[in-house]
């Protein structure tokens, strides 16, 4: 990629946490970068911070479960910032409850965020990673995938990413494109913070207990999934596709 014609990248839920960390580290790679969340509004932070750091980032909104909203997204950034062929499935909710209490609404909104949101968005970009015969698909799996108390909805839906990752790497191989997923552990954002909330447990004792079970005896930040992503979509990462890496601080899977 040269100096003047920078690689177009989208992360998908990035404005906060791990979306926004890794939107950051790959500005600072090089790429110019779509900053895609549901609201245009609420990007305006991290697109500051790309700016100011003297990279180049476009804030979009768009619902990645609405398939027209996803397209139009994509048509624009191809238009503004250049046609993109690095895209990180990043964006999610959570909706936890024991499946007893867990309602068809909750159910669907989990499914339709991580899983329809991250097929539309691999649908509309592919064709721009099929053309430039070079592309980086990466998928935000968890731990949860393995199986997690009160998160079937959650759970069911990283462990669907993993089978569309490997999917899209036999499908996409051949034109250049890698696809992989990253599964974190315990990440110390808002997400994890809501947990805590819901559980009636403060954060830092959350965050404490949390380290404790974890053999490098930490939770884990947002730079630390951001610096596995940017090695994904390097140029050095051509030869590794549909794999699935458990960013937990310890062994997992």
């Amino acid at each position: 990629m040269s100096e003047g014609t920078p690689r177009v990248a989208i992360v998908t839920g990035a404005a906060r946490g791990i979306g926004a960390a890794t939107a950051q580290r790959l500005a600072a790679d090089g790429f110019a970068v779509a900053v895609l969340d549901l609201e245009e509004a609420a990007t305006k932070e991290t697109v500051q911070a790309i700016e100011g750091a003297g990279g180049r980032a476009l804030g979009v909104g768009a619902d990645v479960s609405d398939a027209e909203q996803v397209q139009a997204a994509v048509e624009r950034i191809a238009a503004e910032l250049g046609a993109p062929v690095v895209l990180v499935n990043n964006a999610g909710v959570i909706r936890d409850n024991m499946l007893f209490k867990m309602t068809e609404v909750d159910w669907d909104l989990v499914m339709n965020v991580h899983l329809r949101g991250a097929f539309l968005m691999a649908r509309a970009v592919q064709k721009y990673m099929v053309e430039a015969t070079w592309g980086r698909v990466v998928n935000l799996s968890s731990t949860s995938a393995l199986g997690n108390r009160g998160q079937a909805n959650y759970s069911t839906a990283k462990a669907g990413l993993q089978g569309f990752t490997k999917t899209l790497a036999i499908e996409l191989g051949k034109f250049g494109v890698t696809a992989n997923a990253i599964a974190p552990g315990f990440i110390q954002t808002e997400m994890t913070k809501a947990t805590a909330d819901r559980m009636g447990v403060a954060f830092e004792d959350f965050i404490a207990y949390a380290a404790k079970e974890i053999p490098v005896q930490r939770v884990g930040q947002p730079e630390d999934i951001a610096h596995l992503v940017s090695f994904f979509v390097s140029e050095g990462a051509g030869f590794v596709s549909g794999q699935v890496v458990y960013a937990a601080g310890g062994p997992k899977a």
